[in-house]
């Protein structure tokens, strides 16, 4: 017994091609090219979003390394302050410090506090 005439068939097959294809787009769509973080790479991006914040903002007064103090700039390498506190610091300034909440997002300040710890000797 037969179910499909020749033509019926030729549409069968198109459909389920077309139907493949989809499928197939979909899915490789919906593939992310981001690789799951490991202990070895977990964090890396965001050190270096703030060694980049750090580095056009910040390298003027306190230097590459963190030690340079010019115009009274504090010696980052001996910072004893906490994460929070490094925070309020870059958001509204401190002595001859310019506050930098509105010049940089709370993205931003807290990528770069982050990055300053790294900087402790």
């Amino acid at each position: 017994m037969r179910f499909l005439s020749k033509k019926n068939s030729l549409s069968f097959l198109t459909t389920c091609f077309l139907s493949s294809c989809f499928l197939s787009s979909c899915l490789l769509s919906s593939c992310g090219n981001d690789a799951p973080k490991t202990p070895e790479t977990a964090g890396s991006s965001e050190r270096q979003y703030g060694s980049d914040v750090f580095r056009n903002n910040c390298v003027s007064c306190h230097g590459a390394t963190g030690d340079m103090g010019i115009n009274g700039a504090f010696d980052l390498t001996k910072s004893k302050l906490s994460l929070a506190e490094k925070i309020a610091v870059i958001t509204n300034g401190r002595k001859v410090m310019t506050p930098f909440k509105q010049l940089l997002t709370a993205d931003e300040i807290k990528s770069v506090a982050e990055y300053t710890e790294t900087l402790k000797k």
